[in-house]
């Protein structure tokens, strides 16, 4: 599907905001509603808008330590990554994970309450997988920029 700028703009404004009304959204786009709520509907229909979720300030419900922690399998066989993702995806600590090249296999974004809470899950739940040759872990500082919004 090719976008014009009018899909662009509406993009923008829907990742800035998603829950504007059609009504708001067709004020600022300069179109009716029927024709807004249409480009969105097609938007939804190609897989252009994945789904709409809600943004959680960590630090409120104190999941504001955030760890990137690179992880390296002992072999990289078709059934050891397959097998490590299947149980990597049910970890909730575990926000994103992306196997990646380089000299680690895998990069993790996790969350938790602090750096106490952030060791009972490496040696309780992440280091019991199987597979798992290595790991390094990191620790934000501080927040620079984290943003949901894609440019298209």
């Amino acid at each position: 599907m090719t976008l014009d700028l009018i899909d662009k703009k509406l993009l923008k404004l829907l990742q800035t905001n998603s829950k504007k009304t059609t009504k708001e959204l067709s004020l600022e786009l300069n179109l009716s509603v029927t024709a807004v709520y249409e480009r969105i509907k097609k938007l939804e229909r190609e897989g252009i808008i994945d789904k709409y979720v809600v943004l959680i300030n960590r630090s409120k419900v104190d999941k504001g330590f955030v760890v990137f922690c690179h992880l390296k399998l002992i072999q990289h066989t078709k059934e050891f990554l397959t097998k490590f993702e299947s149980e990597v995806v049910k970890l909730k600590e575990v926000l994103e994970c992306y196997h990646v090249s380089g000299d680690y296999d895998y990069i993790l974004k996790i969350v938790v309450k602090d750096m106490e809470a952030y060791r009972e899950f490496l040696v309780t739940k992440l280091t019991t997988l199987q597979h798992i040759g290595s790991t390094h872990s990191t620790f934000m500082i501080s927040e620079v920029k984290s943003t949901s919004v894609v440019d298209v």
